[in-house]
């Protein structure tokens, strides 16, 4: 389905990156969840892994924000398709869990954007799925 779009090229990367990575990276459960449609649907594409809804998404970054000390996310690369809404970026993502062991993933996300928030994402993701 597609989605009027209703966000600038900034306006899009802003949400992906400084809205979504930035909660992300801080662990503000509140913040990034402000970035999803209640009915969002998140999928790491790569273990064939789906959360579906606000409920399901909300568990599942609960339970990666209790795994990792810290979570940085950087190196973007942005590709953007303004006139539909829609953004992916490529990145490298850093955690770090509580016996200082480091996961480094290589992934790309895709996103669907509805009403200025999230509806679709799909993660594509180098390494096991942090994200179940």
């Amino acid at each position: 389905m597609q989605y009027e779009p209703g966000l600038s090229r900034d306006d899009l990367i802003n949400l992906a990156i400084n809205q979504y990575f930035g909660s992300v990276d801080k662990k503000d459960l509140e913040a990034t969840l402000n970035c999803f449609q209640d009915g969002a649907l998140l999928c790491t594409q790569t273990s064939f892994t789906r959360h579906s809804g606000k409920d399901e998404i909300k568990r599942m970054f609960e339970d990666f924000f209790a795994s990792y000390e810290t979570i940085v996310h950087k190196d973007f690369t942005c590709t953007v398709d303004e006139a539909n809404g829609r953004i992916t970026a490529s990145f490298v993502a850093e955690l770090v869990d509580a016996e200082g062991q480091t996961t480094i993933l290589n992934n790309t996300n895709f996103w669907r954007i509805r009403d200025g928030k999230f509806q679709e994402v799909y993660v594509y993701m180098s390494g096991a799925n942090v994200l179940v």
